[in-house]
């Protein structure tokens, strides 16, 4: 396969029944496209120690999906991690994410592509944007209670940093500090980094197989500690530019 140019990456843990339907919508997705618009591309599938059947199930679509990688944990080791250790084994100079139990859209890729394709530069990550969530109303009202916090304490100017899809620059992304849960904070960090991000609109989707693998509380709990400590990285961050100079002609010097 030539050096792709978008990554997919999907963390997983215990989704042995998203798997296939998954991994099916996005070669539907983008097979067949364009190479900057996401045609050229591998899918990272990185298991997180699953107890199940989900690295069976990757390991049979291998030999039917030439684009699949399939990483897999020693240990269960959460998202975050996942995230990274896909990002770090992808090929592709662009990484889009996915929440690997189906209610993310992969048909919203190729969207985030064309955002990317008229943006400036300096836009470095492409959020999703949940504008009509498909979960119960004790996760909506919890996440909108985060959010809020979040954007309070933060100014990231995004709506919603919980969507699992999303679009970035990898050397951006692996330029980034590591934390257990940073995943929850990329535009933060993203704009910490002295990059700009942009929030895109997103469908979501009911999840169909498998249990969510978060309960409210234990979010709660996580984020004020994290919230607290992404805080203290921005106000303890400097970006400042850097220009080579140039030798000045002189006696001893010719052009």
């Amino acid at each position: 396969m030539n050096t792709p140019h978008l990554s997919v990456v999907v963390p997983v843990f215990n989704e042995q029944d998203n798997v296939a339907p998954l991994v099916a919508e996005i070669v539907a997705a983008l097979r067949g496209r364009a190479a900057d618009d996401g045609g050229d591309f591998e899918i990272v599938y990185i298991d997180d120690h699953s107890r199940d059947g989900t690295f069976a199930a990757l390991q049979r679509l291998k030999a039917s999906v030439p684009e699949l990688r399939v990483l897999r944990h020693a240990t269960q080791s959460g998202q975050s991690t996942a995230i990274r250790n896909g990002v770090k084994a992808a090929r592709g100079a662009w990484i889009a994410t996915l929440d690997g139990d189906g209610q993310n859209d992969p048909a919203d890729i190729p969207k985030l592509l064309a955002q990317r394709a008229q943006s400036p530069a300096d836009v470095k990550l492409f959020a999703g944007w949940r504008v009509d969530r498909q979960d119960s109303g004790s996760k909506r009202w919890a996440s909108k209670w985060a959010n809020a916090i979040r954007s309070r304490m933060l100014r990231d100017d995004t709506p919603d940093t919980g969507c699992g899809i999303k679009l970035f620059e990898r050397a951006a992304f692996l330029d980034l500090p590591y934390f257990d849960h940073m995943h929850r904070y990329l535009p933060a960090l993203m704009q910490r980094a002295g990059w700009r991000t942009v929030s895109v609109p997103v469908h979501h989707r009911h999840r169909t197989a498998g249990v969510s693998k978060y309960n409210n509380l234990d979010r709660a709990l996580v984020g004020i500690r994290d919230l607290r400590g992404v805080a203290w990285l921005i106000r303890r961050s400097r970006v400042t530019a850097v220009e080579e100079v140039e030798p000045t002609p002189g006696p001893g010097l010719q052009r």
